[in-house]
Formats: C-alpha cells, structure tokens, sequence
C-alpha cells in the first residue's frame, strides 16, 4: 500500500493537518461525556510535530516513527498522548529498519499499534474508545489486500469501514476514559476518539486518491 516516503509523509502531513483543523470539532465531541480537551491536546501536540517535521529523523521509516511516537507522548496532554504515542511507537518497531512498505506490512504495523494501546490504556472492543475504529478499518484494509483491490480501493475500504464502525459507538457505554464515569449517560453519542480516527482515514483516503503517481 506504502512503497514510498512520499506515501509515508502524505499519511502523516495528512494526520497532522486533519488535527489541527479539526480541534473544535473533535473538542466538542468529547465534551458530550468527557472533559473537552481532546481536540486541544491532539492539536498541541501535533501541532509540536509539525513544527519538528522536517528535522525528523528519516534513517528509516521504523526510526522515524518512533520519534514520532515519542514526541506525540510527550507532548499530547491528559491520556490521549501516552495512548496515540504508543500506537505510532509500536508501528515503528514493527516497521523496523524498512525504507519502504508493502500492505502486509501495513497491515503488521497497524495491528501492533492495536495491541499496543490495549496494554496502555487496558482498553478492549466495544468500550467506546478508538479501538472500536482502529480494529475494524485495520480488518477492512487485510480484507481489501486479500481481495486484490487496487491502493484506491483499499483507502475507500478503510474509510468507509472506520466511519461505519465510529457511528456505531453511538449505542455504546464507555468503560474507558473520563467517559466512563458517566455510565449509561454515555450512550447516545459517538466516541471522540474512534470519529477522530474515521475522520483521519476519511481525508487520507482523499488525500490517497488526489496524489501525483
């Protein structure tokens, strides 16, 4: 799916910018049943990224991840930055010293930033958090890469899977977070987290499609 630093950086510039532009939306959705700083502390932090982007260590993309991972940490406040650091850190270790990916590889990358933030945040499926999108549109990519689909079709696989996954927090009680002490009160409204997770695949998928081959 990856085969380029080109493909690497337009997943990332793409991350970093859906962030940043979405702060108030993603804010707003945390504030149903959290406390509100979740597009606040995304923005801070990877508005930190951007402003590192080009000094970022390119020895290799499993490196360069890793920092990245390390600098969403530590710059993302309240648990969103252990938890989204983690998830790049454990993507990087399993990309290694790789300069450029194949699907399967993706795929690998993906499910062990999943298994990274369940130990982390001690969450599993369906207690409404990021995971309860993450999982599925990781599901839809392996799906879609055992198909044949062209990289296109996988993006728009991906997305549309994350965003099915993401409305489906709608009905669920959050077990996870500052969410969680609402109880019931949190079904009802989707989870910040797995919409800011299908909104980001959303715009990679377009971003995917609008990039010179």
């Amino acid at each position: 799916m990856t085969d380029s630093w080109n493909e690497v950086d337009l997943v990332m510039t793409t991350i970093i910018d859906t962030c940043l532009a979405n702060e108030k939306y993603f804010g707003d959705l945390d504030s149903v049943v959290g406390d509100g700083d979740f597009g606040y502390s995304l923005a801070r932090g990877f508005e930190k990224l951007q402003a590192q982007y080009a000094d970022m260590d390119r020895t290799d993309i499993g490196t360069f991840l890793k920092k990245v991972g390390m600098l969403v940490t530590s710059r993302i406040g309240g648990t969103s930055g252990p938890i989204w650091g983690t998830g790049f850190l454990r993507a990087g270790m399993t990309a290694g010293t790789a300069t450029s990916l194949d699907g399967a590889t993706v795929v690998a990358m993906l499910r062990s930033a999943v298994a990274g933030i369940m130990a982390r945040g001690g969450a599993e499926l369906g207690e409404k958090t990021l995971l309860d999108a993450l999982v599925p549109m990781t599901d839809a990519i392996e799906e879609a890469l055992a198909a044949g689909a062209s990289s296109d079709e996988i993006v728009d696989r991906a997305a549309a899977a994350a965003r099915s996954a993401a409305d489906a927090t709608v009905d669920m009680v959050a077990k996870r977070g500052r969410a969680a002490y609402t109880g019931e009160r949190s079904r009802g409204s989707v989870d910040a987290g797995a919409t800011a997770v299908a909104v980001l695949m959303e715009q990679i998928a377009k971003n995917w499609k609008g990039r010179e081959s």
